[in-house]
């Protein structure tokens, strides 16, 4: 049984200053500022326009809480601030973290969606601003490359001639299934503002004849096909029980014979109070989203036995359930 927290552990849950601040720097760009360089208060000040004094309540800040290190006055990136936290580096994951700090009034709205159960969110940022999701989907691209690799071999598509990555985003699991199987052709299907991010990513991987790009709305329009495997990875979550279900009934009548789906997201525990990000997840996408939910792994193979799916099963806890048509 897991202990108790301490008054010390409750008074650090409930402080979100540190993230503010991170998040305040992201959006300053001081990162950006000291790459591959120190400089003084002073400096940074006069060169943006800032406030000394409280430009440099900040940096001590970001120093104490191991992103900034300061001598003699000077403050400089540490390793990791310098890899991932300024602009000009591969690996920069500000775009993310950005999109955080817009959802910032929305978590302001907790309290008020707690009393009536009404988002105050109508549109995803990704609808709102394009040009901020088109950098999200590309930081999400690169953290789930090797994750698309793993999730190709797991799921073992020799013969399989034609898949649907629906909701597929930048493409990132569309791309590594071809890469992983030769013989493979792929459509993702996805909102045309994203496809433009899709379309660049495809041709940076030389696919362009075996991966099509299908615009749509995957809840409204015809998803093509049919089609041998279909994937919905990481979309359910955005919606509703009752959409979600009749999205899955919608995929069935567009595979093939024996053909299968395949659910990837981020499931609850049947309790619902673990694994414990998930949980803070589930809260967040009911606040930044208008419909959002997270679900147990036994609520999708629901959706997948209620729409005709066969042989549905887990194949992994908490994060993977697969369902396969009848074979007539």
């Amino acid at each position: 049984m897991p202990r108790e927290l301490s008054l010390a552990e409750i008074f650090q849950l409930g402080y979100y200053w540190e993230t503010k601040i991170l998040l305040t720097a992201i959006k300053l760009d001081l990162f950006s500022t000291l790459d591959n360089r120190s400089a003084a208060p002073s400096e940074i000040a006069g060169q943006f326009a800032f406030n000394e004094r409280s430009l440099s309540l900040l940096l001590n800040a970001l120093v104490a809480m191991r992103v900034l290190t300061k001598l003699d006055g000077r403050f400089g990136n540490t390793t990791v601030a310098q890899k991932y936290l300024v602009k000009t580096q591969e690996e920069y994951v500000g775009h993310l973290l950005i999109l955080h700090d817009s959802e910032w009034d929305n978590w302001g709205k907790l309290e008020e969606t707690i009393r009536t159960g009404v988002s105050p969110v109508r549109q995803h940022v990704f609808e709102t601003n394009p040009e901020m999701g088109a950098n999200v989907l590309a930081v999400l691209d690169r953290i789930g490359r090797g994750g698309g690799i793993n999730l190709a071999k797991y799921l073992q598509l020799d013969g399989v001639e034609h898949l649907v990555d629906i909701g597929g985003g930048a493409g990132t699991n569309a791309i590594a299934f071809c890469q992983e199987y030769p013989n493979l052709k792929a459509t993702v299907f996805d909102l045309p503002q994203t496809l433009v991010v899709t379309e660049r990513y495809v041709k940076e991987a030389g696919l362009e004849d075996r991966i099509v790009l299908k615009p749509g709305n995957f809840n409204t329009d015809l998803l093509g096909g049919p089609y041998d495997v279909a994937l919905m990875s990481d979309i359910l979550h955005y919606q509703d029980h009752h959409i979600n279900g009749a999205l899955v009934e919608k995929v069935y009548a567009h595979l093939t014979p024996k053909g299968r789906l395949v659910i990837k997201d981020r499931f609850l525990d049947p309790d619902r109070t673990s694994p414990a990000w998930t949980t803070a997840f589930a809260v967040h996408i009911m606040v930044n989203t208008e419909h959002g939910d997270c679900f147990t792994t036994q609520e999708a193979m629901d959706w997948m036995t209620n729409a005709g799916f066969q042989s549905v099963t887990e194949l992994e806890p908490r994060a993977i359930v697969q369902g396969t048509k009848a074979a007539s």
